[in-house]
């Protein structure tokens, strides 16, 4: 099986450790780099995984998946890409750099996959999006897919539409849970208790996510489904129109892909 070195021990790289480490991936094929001592240690024995310093993960895998922070990652790639032979396969999970960004640092030639996923790997959901760059093959996305498609579902998209990605998936996940949030308070200013209300959100979003999920229905119609005329659900979403929630969304996406591609320009 594939060795795969994850560069950078922070919260997403943890959840790649983690995730493969459910899907049986052996703990013997996985190695992790951590800039501090401590948390290399932590990972170690939590894992059951070796910690190693960069040079040696760059000579043992066969994989790099390079999971540091953008800002990070130029100081990362100047140390290690004059190492890097040109058949070794990256993946980036650096949030905004194309795979051009890679390309300028690394041996000509050298395959690199750019994925995208989001914090529900941690219960085996996520959303992953996986891109290639100008010399990743089939067999390198394969080698991508097998290694996310256990933190949930997987797709291919054109680089070009990765920073959409970004800010429609990467960040998706704290979207929903502020609304989660008003909805949870909505609930205490009509007189449910918190553990209450807590409970009826929760649960009516894991239902209707498995319905938008299982049904193949648009969700205008399972919208209208539950939108009697002069109903109580027709009042509430006058309101939030009234309100501007749809034209809020659609800006604070724009902000975010605008903000994955400022830091790819301060890169």
């Amino acid at each position: 099986m594939t060795v795969v070195a994850v560069l950078g021990a922070g919260k997403i790289g943890e959840l790649v450790l983690s995730g493969l480490l459910r899907a049986g991936w052996p703990a013997a094929k996985l190695l992790v780099t951590a800039r501090r001592p401590a948390r290399a240690k932590e990972l170690q024995e939590r894992y059951g995984i070796r910690a190693v310093d960069n040079a040696t993960a760059v000579a043992e895998a066969d994989v790099l998946a390079i999971v540091v922070k953008p800002q990070d990652a130029d100081a990362l790639l100047a140390e290690i890409g004059p190492k890097i032979p040109a058949d070794k396969l990256i993946i980036s999970l650096c949030a905004g750099l194309p795979t051009g960004f890679f390309a300028a640092r690394l041996p000509e030639g050298t395959p690199v996959v750019r994925v995208m996923t989001n914090t529900p790997a941690l219960v085996d959901e996520a959303m992953t999006a996986i891109s290639a760059g100008p010399h990743a093959t089939g067999e390198h996305l394969a080698v991508a897919e097998e290694m996310f498609k256990p933190l949930g579902a997987t797709i291919r998209v054109p680089e070009s539409q990765q920073d959409a990605v970004t800010a429609l998936s990467g960040s998706g996940p704290a979207y929903f849970y502020l609304l989660v949030e008003a909805m949870i308070d909505a609930g205490i200013l009509l007189g449910l208790p918190r553990q209450v209300a807590h409970e009826l959100i929760v649960q009516t979003a894991i239902g209707s996510a498995v319905m938008l999920r299982d049904s193949g229905e648009h969700p205008v119609k399972l919208r209208e489904a539950v939108t009697s005329p002069a109903g109580t659900t027709i009042s509430a979403i006058r309101e939030l129109e009234n309100h501007g929630v749809r034209a809020a969304l659609l800006a604070a996406l724009e902000a975010a892909r605008d903000r994955a591609r400022e830091i790819a320009a301060q890169a």
